[in-house]
């Protein structure tokens, strides 16, 4: 993923940057920023998820994939995390509190399940959770 993938935007959940460049097609030039996040947070969701039941079930590699989606998730709340904390920033006090909170939740959790003394199941759920809040306010908007 790139930089601009990672990076929440003004209209969605936060004010980051244009979406175009990390997706490369045509395709998703009609995505609003909503979208793109849902589509980033969905990525990175699957990854963990995919990544975490082949791990589970032994199969060679997974380690390593798992911690790679463990790091593109950091990132992506580090930089929603950033973001966040930007007085311009157009999202409710209460709800900049409650996802930097989540932010300080997985970045204090996720070299825990790079080590393995944890699943990815609070992470998906989490993101799952954001996910969820996006594509209410995608369809409501």
């Amino acid at each position: 993923m790139t930089a601009a993938a990672l990076s929440p935007s003004r209209s969605g959940l936060g004010r980051g940057a244009d979406r175009r460049p990390a997706y490369g097609d045509a395709g998703h030039a009609a995505l609003t920023p909503r979208q793109a996040e849902y589509r980033v947070f969905a990525n990175v969701t699957h990854r963990l998820s995919e990544s975490q039941a082949a791990l589970d079930a032994g199969e060679t590699g997974a380690n390593a994939r798992l911690a790679a989606a463990a790091h593109d998730n950091l990132r992506l709340w580090l930089a929603l995390a950033a973001d966040l904390s930007v007085a311009e920033n157009g999202l409710p006090d209460a709800l900049r509190a409650g996802l930097l909170s989540l932010a300080a939740f997985v970045e204090r959790e996720t070299p825990r399940l790079v080590r393995r003394e944890i699943t990815s199941a609070a992470l998906v759920e989490i993101n799952a959770s954001v996910m969820k809040g996006l594509r209410g306010q995608v369809e409501g908007a």
